[in-house]
């Protein structure tokens, strides 16, 4: 019995990712015959809330690519690995709270924001001072301008290298 929930519950799953899925990828198939220009796939990705790395999405556009690389994905060939991406939560995003502890080391005066000089700075003449405050606060990541969610973010490896 608990089985048959728990398949019906995945099923659910399954169906609500290809609905998301679908519509995300429609968005970049321009020309409605369910293929996208590989350069749009991390816009796709991102879009569906997975963060990969740059080495994460080459694997992941190389795994969905034709045997004879065209320029383009097909819907047929990305739906399965995204569903499996989704499913097993990869690439998640940063939490928050990790987030607000960065920021914090870049706002001690707590001001809930940054400027655009304070930003340019940090991240042309401080930026190899401030890798090491934010991964003692267990960041992995830096430049943001507000706490808001408008922001400007270039993410680090973990000291634990993830």
């Amino acid at each position: 019995m608990a089985d048959d929930r728990d398949r019906d519950g995945t099923e659910i799953a399954v169906a609500e990712f290809h609905k998301k899925i679908k519509e995300a990828f429609e968005v970049f198939d321009h020309e409605s015959n369910n293929t996208v220009d590989v350069r749009e796939v991390g816009t796709i990705i991102r879009s569906l809330g997975c963060c990969p790395s740059e080495g994460e999405l080459h694997d992941l556009i190389a795994e969905v690519e034709e045997e004879e690389p065209t320029g383009y994905i097909r819907f047929e060939k990305f739906l399965p690995v995204m569903t499996e991406v989704l499913l097993e939560r990869r690439y998640r995003p940063i939490p928050e709270d990790i987030l607000l502890r960065a920021f914090e080391v870049l706002d001690p005066a707590k001001r809930g924001f940054l400027s655009k000089d304070e930003l340019i700075k940090y991240m042309t003449e401080e930026g190899f001072v401030l890798v090491q405050p934010l991964k003692s606060a267990g960041g992995a990541a830096f430049g943001m301008t507000s706490q808001s969610g408008c922001c400007l973010l270039c993410c680090l490896p973990s000291a634990e290298g993830g």
